[in-house]
C-alpha cells in the first residue's frame, strides 16, 4: 500500500511535465559526409511555418570536433521563403576563444548555436527552405561534424 501511495504522487508529477507544450517548431541536424565540409555541398532544411503572427527565434547548430583548425566559422545563408522569394546572408560562427578554448563543453566535439534571427516573424504562412554552405578559403574544412537547425517559438 505504502508503494501505491509513494507512486501516484510521482505519476501525477509526470503527467504535469510530458502536458507542457513544446516551443519547438523544427530541430534537425545533418551529418557532415566524412567530416570534410566540401565548400560546394549544401546543406537543406526545409519546414512549415504555420502561424505567421508568432515571433520565433532560428538558430543554426554546429558540431566540430577538436579536428577543426579555425576559431571561426564563415556560413553563407540561403533562405527560400513561398512565392520563390530567395533571401541570402552571411553569418560568422564564432566557435573557438583567441585562445583556442572551444566556447562550448565537450572533450572530443562541440557543440555552437549560432542565432540568425531573433523574434523574427516570417512574411507569410507555408513552406521555407534554408540552406548554409560554408564561407571559408578553404575548399574541403575538416572536423566539422554536423550542421543543424533550430527553430522555437520566441518567448
Amino acid at each position: 500500500m505504502r508503494m501505491i501511495s509513494l507512486g501516484i504522487p510521482v505519476i501525477i508529477a509526470s503527467c504535469f511535465c510530458f502536458s507542457c507544450g513544446s516551443d519547438t517548431v523544427y530541430s534537425k541536424f545533418q551529418p557532415v559526409r566524412d567530416r570534410q565540409w566540401d565548400k560546394h555541398v549544401e546543406y537543406r532544411f526545409e519546414f512549415e511555418i504555420k502561424d505567421r503572427s508568432v515571433p520565433y527565434n532560428v538558430q543554426l547548430q554546429i558540431r566540430n570536433s577538436d579536428m577543426y583548425a579555425y576559431q571561426n566559422l564563415w556560413l553563407i545563408c540561403r533562405e527560400q521563403q513561398p512565392g520563390d522569394i530567395s533571401l541570402s546572408d552571411t553569418a560568422e560562427c564564432m566557435l573557438a576563444d583567441d585562445f583556442g578554448k572551444w566556447k562550448s563543453r565537450g572533450i572530443t566535439l562541440f557543440q555552437h548555436r549560432l542565432t540568425l534571427r531573433e523574434h523574427y516573424i516570417f512574411p507569410d504562412t507555408g513552406r521555407y527552405a534554408i540552406g548554409i554552405r560554408h564561407g571559408m578559403r578553404d575548399a574541403r574544412l575538416n572536423g566539422i561534424e554536423d550542421v543543424g537547425l533550430l527553430i522555437e517559438k520566441a518567448k
